[in-house]
């Protein structure tokens, strides 16, 4: 399944756990916007592991299905694509 997923979490360090999450499920677009290509145990994992960080009071995440269909259709005018400089050690 193809999954869009925004979020707004104000407190930096959740961010950038939220983000690093994110980054290994697909594929960053934005500042705040991933596009994911998922099988449902994997969206079943990460909104797990994103449940668990978020503060639903004070953050948001937001998940947006696309049909094959409509993952076609998908168009951007200008900008440029995001670039991660963020090292990150296992």
């Amino acid at each position: 399944m193809f999954v869009v997923v925004s979020y707004d979490i104000p407190e930096d360090k959740r961010r950038t756990k939220i983000h690093k999450i994110l980054k290994s499920y697909g594929q960053w677009m934005q500042y705040s916007v991933f596009e994911c290509d998922l099988t449902q145990t994997q969206y079943a994992k990460l909104r797990s592991r994103l449940s668990k960080l978020i503060k639903p009071d004070q953050d948001s995440i937001r998940f947006y299905f696309l049909c094959a269909c409509c993952e076609g259709k998908i168009e951007r005018i200008g900008g440029e694509m995001p670039i991660d400089t963020t090292v990150f050690f296992a």
